[in-house]
């Protein structure tokens, strides 16, 4: 399945000069979204996943269902003052300052295999911090698995060493 074909390209969204690249009218498609599934449940049992763990909040429709079809876990990476129990939390460079994300401290398991799993790999930093969430919690990183990756962003530099599946490239 192309699934390129699916994706939605709204110009000058969020602002003028970007061309911004709508995932929602893959998800709307039953077929289009089971196909995308499958494809990243294929690839965490290529990789071995134990549980998979999707900031928010895209992260969340990726990888809920993915978790669903391979019966094991997921475990959300949410924004500061988000998750009811005790978090760890990470602190990330934005372009223009910083962002930080929290995971719950009992979330991972040390030794558990992580996939992480999220719509869009662009510069990487909210992947990278995830990354970090989980190998301070102990969890190995299986692997990170998108539907779009901005290749043009080079956010795969800061992947170096994992096993990463995009499904789409731009």
């Amino acid at each position: 399945m192309d699934l390129k074909s699916y994706v939605t390209i709204v110009p000058d969204y969020p602002k003028e000069g970007i061309s911004f690249k709508d995932i929602t009218t893959i998800m709307d498609n039953g077929e289009a979204y089971k196909y995308a599934t499958d494809q990243i449940v294929e690839f965490a049992k290529q990789v071995g996943t134990d549980i998979i763990v999707g900031p928010e909040a895209r992260g969340f429709i990726i990888g809920c269902p993915v978790a669903y079809a391979l019966e094991v876990g997921f475990a959300p990476v949410r924004k500061p003052g988000k998750l009811p129990r005790e978090t760890i939390a990470v602190e990330y460079d934005l372009e223009y300052g910083k962002d930080s994300l929290t995971i719950h401290k009992d979330a991972i398991k040390p030794g558990q295999r992580v996939l992480i799993v999220d719509d869009l790999l662009a510069t990487g930093g909210t992947v990278g911090a995830t990354v970090e969430l989980v190998e301070k919690l102990g969890g190995v990183v299986a692997g990170c698995a998108f539907i779009i990756e901005l290749t043009y962003l080079n956010g795969r530099e800061k992947l170096k060493g994992y096993e990463i599946q995009s499904l789409i490239t731009y």
